[in-house]
């Protein structure tokens, strides 16, 4: 039998070892599953209820996603479309889940060996100074760190988990993206109204000028009233320049959230849309599947896990292993292979204080997302209760625009005939542009609060994306 080089026979032992390490390495303790990650969020008296509570008309049944849609206005959607492909915040988020992903492929890259390729070429001379010949090299080498006990394995469950946080959170940026630049559109269709409303009150007060100023000059009323009312015309002028004002603001609000310049040269719509059916709103159980922001928080607490481990795992020694083969054109090949070993003995205390701040960043990660589920909580309960609150605000509005507009017309007759004064007619009419200007806010409120409502189910404005 040919005998083995004794070069050869001492990789051995180390081959040994590797196969060993192999063999012998720890599995990785797995985070909690997310009902018990929620169960630990929320204080032991925290009890969520099989339905909500502000519940009314709304059905329990599955959250429907592409709710842009249901409002039926074809130009936000076309909006919401530009806002989500230009808006600049939603481009920032980007950027963090492509960092995410880096730093994902970073913390896995330490579970695969290195490996490096060099070599070198030169000429040879005596010490005489005459010339021998050329000579050159080539050389692989590798290390590689062997993650006997899981630490690097933790390290790079953190790093996806990290990816999946960031993952998330441009999710929810781009749903709430999307519920901005609606609700921004509708807060531009009532300033417009508004706008509208106070040119018609500056036609108004100007038309009761003209009467008062013909029947102080036949001696029927006083020149107090004919100042009662030039000062009611000044005012109203004035409303409308504040009204031009906010609708400007708005429109550049909404330019620079579609990418555009802010040049207030957007169209605005000139009569607000009506407010959807009622929607199904699920049952709260369900809302911690839904929500990006609640995905993001418990991925968070998954990665703080995965870190407090690799901590704790840092204690435990660590083996290396390192291979290193090269040809030289002077000798035969050759090579090399090794093992290592470091067992930390002495700190000073670095690797318990490494285990404290990540037990501390796990705690504020589970308090954190045990924070986002309450409010997640708390912005469906609201939603749904001004829901119903906007909607009799608004039957009861309707009512005072209509009761007092009837109690002006009755009070302009009056007044014609000499039977009141003036100054009766305009406080019945500021009464009525008072109530009209309540109305066409509360109409956007319901709107906005629809958007709120959405957002807060955790439901897509995109169809069929979940």
């Amino acid at each position: 039998m040919m005998k083995k080089s004794g070069r050869y026979r001492n990789s051995f032992p180390v081959a040994g070892t590797l196969v060993l390490l192999l063999l012998g390495g720890c599995a990785t303790t797995p985070p909690p599953p997310s009902a018990e990650i929620v169960e630990e969020a929320l204080p032991p008296t925290t009890v969520i209820p099989d339905e909500f509570k502000a519940k009314t008309v709304e059905d329990s049944g599955k959250v429907d996603d592409g709710w842009i849609n249901t409002f039926g206005d074809p130009q936000l959607e076309l909006l919401v479309e530009e806002a989500i492909n230009n808006n600049i915040d939603l481009r920032l988020a980007a950027s963090q889940v492509d960092r995410a992903a880096g730093m994902a492929r970073l913390a896995g890259a330490a579970l695969k060996p290195a490996v490096g390729l060099g070599g070198s070429t030169g000429e040879n001379w005596s010490q005489k100074e005459v010339f021998s010949g050329n000579s050159s090299k080539a050389a692989l080498s590798m290390s590689w760190e062997v993650d006997v006990w899981g630490k690097l394995r933790q390290r790079a469950a953190a790093g996806e988990a990290g990816l999946e946080a960031s993952t998330a959170d441009f999710e929810f940026a781009r749903q709430s993206i999307a519920a901005t630049t609606a609700k921004t559109w509708f807060l531009a269709t009532e300033i417009t109204q508004q706008l509208a409303l106070a040119e018609q009150s500056v036609e108004i007060f100007s038309e009761v000028l003209e009467i008062v100023q013909a029947k102080e000059e036949v001696g029927q009323v006083s020149m107090q009233d004919v100042h009662l009312t030039s000062a009611d015309v000044a005012s109203a002028e004035e409303s409308v320049q504040q009204a031009a004002s906010a609708r400007e603001s708005i429109q550049r609000g909404l330019e620079v959230l579609l990418g555009r310049y802010p040049a207030a040269e957007i169209e605005t719509a000139g009569e607000q849309l009506p407010v959807p059916p009622p929607i199904s709103v699920g049952v709260p159980s369900d809302l911690v599947a839904r929500r990006p922001d609640l995905q993001a928080a418990e991925a968070r607490v998954r990665g703080a896990f995965h870190l407090s481990e690799e901590a704790r795992l840092a204690k435990l020694p660590s083996f290396d292993l390192s291979l290193s083969a090269g040809y030289t054109s002077l000798t035969d090949f050759i090579g090399q292979l090794g093992a290592g070993l470091m067992a930390p003995l002495y700190t000073g205390g670095a690797l318990e204080g490494q285990i404290e701040v990540a037990t501390a960043d796990q705690k504020a990660a589970v308090a954190a997302y045990g924070k986002a589920i309450l409010t997640a909580f708390q912005d469906v309960e609201n939603a749904m209760a001004n829901e119903r609150f906007f909607a009799k605000r608004e039957e009861l509005l309707q009512r005072a625009v209509d009761d007092n507009q009837k109690a002006y017309e009755l009070a302009m007759a009056q007044y014609e005939v000499g039977r009141i004064e003036v100054l009766n007619v305009l406080q019945i009419q500021a009464r009525v542009l008072a109530a009209s200007s309540a109305l066409i806010a509360i109409q956007n409120e319901r709107l906005s609060t629809r958007v709120d409502f959405h957002l807060a189910l955790g439901g897509s404005f995109e169809e069929n994306e979940r």
